[in-house]
């Protein structure tokens, strides 16, 4: 489809400034392996910058500053980007399909998100005011005690190419509800609408500085924010690998992180679930955002007596997937992120086929379809716990099928990941769910269901799959200071030590 990739530079204290070097980044269309624009690539001269004009937004003189705002000041503003987004929404469904290769109608969910989320945040902005002084019950009559809830400071904000703007948005919109003010590094394998957003910002008129937004490289542009003296928080979400150096180097000045990593999510099939609803649901963990779901339920355990049947019905339902060009309606499955992507994906596949596993469907790129990074959805078989593709994040449309005869062996299979970060489970017995649920070593459980996920809801992991809660009143939490503040009231002596 043709559409011009606007000509964006750094946002950074509300203008559009050229990179300090002056180098960028090329956008390519994963559809077309072709190179449709490009985006700015910061530096750690301009992460400088940025944290400056940040730290100067945060705290002005003369009680200017966004700290110091009112939740309900807040509010209007993260209202009006809601506003400004659903009024745009066309726009930024089109560059979001184009710059991730997502099926547009995937797009125009995300984006309709967005603008839920800022409206969602606006509200707990509102609710912040009541909770300010909330009262302490002491044991002592003498005393009074209460607490303040205070933004955190300046906060990096790194964010991720499968969700770009929605992914940023899960930590602009409660950062900015909070108090705090922002950098935000997008991937620079899908930056655009995040660029875009800056646009947003200034039609709305927020403040210059509050959110500045740098595009580049990790090494470049991440790893600076990470480690500046003035970031005083840091909100990441992708690979574990990397999620592991920001912790290290954040570690140096001991300042808090929240991390949202990678996962292999385990799908659980009992034998008393209907069969064709269960297996849509299966497909869709795993195979909706192009399989690029930190949360993707691509480990599939299913219940023996039910497996040849189910998996037979699963490789008819997957055959009948339309993979295409992400703007041609109906088109369910599109290009995953990058050509690196591309090789990291078929690489799991090949080394699979060599240990012994196999392909029941897929595997290979789609007949019709000679450019772009597409993958036919795969079906994986045979599988051995020690297999690679069974252990480690494959990050595409790939699920992996093993069997089970009893709960207890469901369970432990289940667990039996280094990572934490979801899991589902099919029965009609909603008693056995409700054990299995407790039993999952996991942040989010879905129950006959996979993968639908609500603002208002806490979202997050365990074990390797990271730390820390995004979205609902947990996700204000994050960038918020807890103060207590005690008072005597009494007017009277302590009396612990002697007068003179």
């Amino acid at each position: 489809m043709a559409f011009p990739m606007p000509v964006r530079q750094l946002f950074i204290d509300g203008e559009w400034r050229e990179p300090i070097k002056k180098n960028r980044i090329p956008i390519i269309n994963p559809s077309t392996e072709e190179i449709i624009g490009d985006i700015p690539a910061a530096t750690a001269e301009d992460v400088e910058v940025a944290v400056v004009a940040a730290r100067k937004a945060f705290k002005k003189n003369k009680g200017r500053d966004w700290a110091a705002t009112s939740g309900a000041h807040r509010a209007r503003y993260l209202r009006a980007i809601a506003a400004k987004i659903t009024e745009r929404k066309d726009h930024f469904v089109k560059l979001e399909t184009l710059d991730s290769g997502k099926p547009f109608d995937e797009a125009v969910l995300d984006i309709d998100d967005v603008a839920s989320c800022f409206e969602y945040f606006a509200g707990q902005a509102e609710k912040l005011d009541a909770k300010q002084k909330a009262p302490v019950t002491l044991p002592m009559d003498r005393f009074k005690s209460h607490v303040l809830r205070q933004p955190i400071g300046v906060v990096g904000l790194i964010s991720p190419w499968n969700y770009p703007l929605l992914m940023a948005t899960w930590k602009i919109a409660p950062a900015l509800a909070a108090g705090c003010t922002a950098v935000l590094k997008p991937s620079e394998l899908a930056s655009v609408t995040c660029l875009e957003f800056g646009d947003v910002c200034n039609e709305v008129g927020l403040p210059p500085g509050v959110l500045n937004i740098l595009t580049g490289l990790g090494p470049d542009a991440g790893a600076p924010i990470v480690s500046h003296p003035d970031i005083d928080k840091v909100a990441f979400t992708g690979s574990s690998a990397t999620g592991s150096k920001i912790m290290a180097s954040a570690a140096q000045l001991v300042k808090p992180v929240t991390l949202e990593l990678g996962g292999k999510s385990p799908i659980i099939m009992f034998e008393d679930i209907d069969i064709d609803t269960a297996v849509e649901w299966t497909i869709f963990g795993v195979f909706w955002t192009n399989g690029q779901i930190c949360s993707a339920t691509s480990r599939l355990l299913v219940h023996e007596s039910i497996a040849t049947e189910f998996v037979d019905r699963m490789v008819k339902w997957t055959k009948n997937i339309k993979i295409s060009d992400p703007f041609e309606e109906g088109c369910r499955l599109g290009p995953v992120i990058s050509k690196g992507q591309y090789d990291k994906i078929m690489n799991f596949i090949s080394t699979a086929k060599s240990e012994g596993a196999t392909i029941l469907c897929g595997g290979s790129r789609p007949e019709h379809l000679k450019k772009g990074y597409f993958i036919e959805p795969t079906i994986v078989t045979d599988i051995s716990t020690s297999m690679q593709i069974w252990k480690e994040e494959v990050f595409g449309p790939v699920i992996c099928v093993k069997t089970f005869s009893t709960e207890d062996e469901a369970i432990e299979l289940a667990n039996d990941t280094q990572y934490g970060l979801a899991a589902a489970v099919f029965s009609k017995d909603l008693e056995r769910c409700e054990r299995v649920t407790k039993a999952l070593e996991v942040g989010a459980v879905w129950v006959n269901c996979s993968q639908p996920c609500f603002v208002q809801a806490p979202w997050g992991g365990i074990k390797r799959s990271g730390f820390g809660r995004e979205l609902g009143e947990w996700g204000i939490e994050n960038y918020l200071n807890i103060k207590q503040v005690t008072s005597d009231i009494s007017g009277e002596q302590w009396g612990w030590y002697k007068s003179p």
